[in-house]
């Protein structure tokens, strides 16, 4: 059950509040003054405290001042007969969540304890997905994987198989999926940790380098070629090298790879003897190499040799639960990156998040993640927070009806309001400029918690 203290010197207001929250399931600790309740939540821990402001003795801010000094973690929301904006604002600035005035009427009080709830939901959620990152079965060699899903525990659990293995493993996913991540994580996970791991995204190098640069050439083998040049075979020897994009090899190169491959020697361009190289090779391609090797651009004896264990990442859209914990792992590494302290993420954000496609995957959602940052000052990432393409696409074509667009233009300010105040109905209103009963209405009409 909820636990909610009631702090009134007014016994008959206690006791309205007794009733009509003990017949919404709460359980209700009583107190007439302060400095009784300060005993209470110090031996004790609730969920909610309602806190009159005007009491004998201790006040309500007084109150407010020495829970902030014990770090009582409950949600306080103030109450006040006698109260002004500027009272409002004092008890917001000493950590109360909010603020009612009386006389008021039971649905307002159970309506601010409800969206107090949703609060401290949340915030424990966010605690919880932070608790599951710390214990992300990822060692940190493995270069941030982040994961709690089951197709992707599969990967994981293949990725240490075959890590410590010298043979050559493909990766393949959709682009953004995190090949190279993979990559990273056998590369570490494998008894060549120590030795290097040099990467190269064959669709960067143009074809007349990339001879070149993948086994090196010597001196005056061709214009340009004034010093010896050792290749990217030679670099990575006794560790790992990771062909990025492999499906953009020319075909004329794939020989001379399959070659390495099957005898592990290396002939420079311009040399007549090849030399001895001890490479694991890790390939990743967002092409279906199959597909490559029907249409003749690919060979099929350079295929298997590549694919003798074969890898496939899912995309983000076939691992949503995913989603909440890689979104809060980006915003700490933005955070990071630019100072800004780490926001939460409420619920209603997070499902957009998990609703949306992400055709460009992890990539594409970082990009999202960092786009919110700029915009996004505050402690919580809001639905109404959200850059609005995302919400554009989650939405659907709305058509040029008026009355639709003016209802999307008042629920986003409506939202805009809330998080701009905490989620204070009060001051909320007072921003819209309109009736706190006028913006209960249209919270109510419009769904919103």
């Amino acid at each position: 059950m909820r636990k909610v203290l009631v702090i009134d010197d007014e016994a008959a207001m206690r006791h309205m509040l007794q009733l009509v929250l003990e017949k919404e399931g709460y359980q209700v600790t009583e107190a007439e003054k302060a400095s009784d309740a300060l005993a209470l939540v110090s031996e004790h821990p609730f969920d909610l405290v309602l806190c009159d402001i005007r009491m004998p003795e201790m006040d309500g801010l007084g109150f407010l001042q020495e829970a902030s000094r014990l770090r009582i973690s409950a949600t306080i929301i103030m109450m006040s007969a006698y109260g002004s904006i500027d009272t409002a604002i004092e008890c917001m600035k000493r950590g109360a969540y909010d603020y009612i005035s009386k006389p008021f009427r039971p649905d307002e009080v159970l309506l601010t304890l409800k969206k107090a709830e949703e609060r401290l939901r949340l915030r424990r959620e966010n605690s919880r997905l932070r608790d599951e990152l710390a214990r992300s079965a990822v060692s940190p060699d493995a270069s941030g994987i982040i994961y709690r899903s089951a197709v992707m525990e599969e990967v994981m659990t293949l990725v240490e198989q075959v890590a410590d293995s010298a043979s050559s493993v493909l990766i393949t996913g959709e682009t953004g999926t995190g090949k190279e991540l993979v990559a990273r994580a056998l590369h570490a996970g494998g008894g060549r940790r120590e030795a290097p791991f040099v990467a190269v995204n064959c669709s960067a190098i143009s074809s007349g380098l990339m001879e070149s640069e993948l086994f090196g050439h010597v001196k005056g083998a061709f214009t340009g070629a004034d010093r010896d040049k050792e290749g990217l075979f030679a670099a990575a020897d006794g560790g790992v090298l990771f062909l990025d994009e492999i499906g953009e090899l020319p075909l004329e190169l794939q020989p001379k790879l399959l070659r390495v491959l099957q005898e592990g020697e290396v002939l420079r361009v311009g040399e007549t003897r090849p030399r001895r190289v001890d490479v694991r090779v890790l390939a990743a391609t967002a092409r279906d190499l199959r597909d490559e090797v029907a249409g003749g651009n690919f060979r099929d004896d350079l295929f298997y040799r590549l694919a003798v264990v074969e890898i496939r990442l899912p995309p983000l859209r076939e691992r949503i639960e995913d989603i909440p914990l890689v979104a809060q792992h980006l915003l700490r590494r933005i955070a990071a990156r630019t100072g800004c302290a780490v926001p939460e993420i409420e619920e209603a954000a997070l499902a957009v998040l998990q609703s949306h496609s992400w055709p460009g995957n992890v990539r594409e959602l970082e990009n999202f993640m960092e786009k919110t940052m700029i915009f996004n000052r505050g402690e919580v990432i809001s639905l109404a927070s959200l850059p609005w393409e995302i919400r554009r696409s989650r939405d659907g074509s709305q058509g040029y009806s008026l009355k639709r667009a003016t209802l999307r233009l008042e629920r986003e300010y409506i939202r805009k309001a809330l998080s701009a105040t905490g989620g204070n109905r009060t001051q909320a209103a007072k921003l819209l400029e309109i009736s706190l009963r006028g913006l209960l209405y249209k919270m109510k009409e419009h769904a919103i918690d």
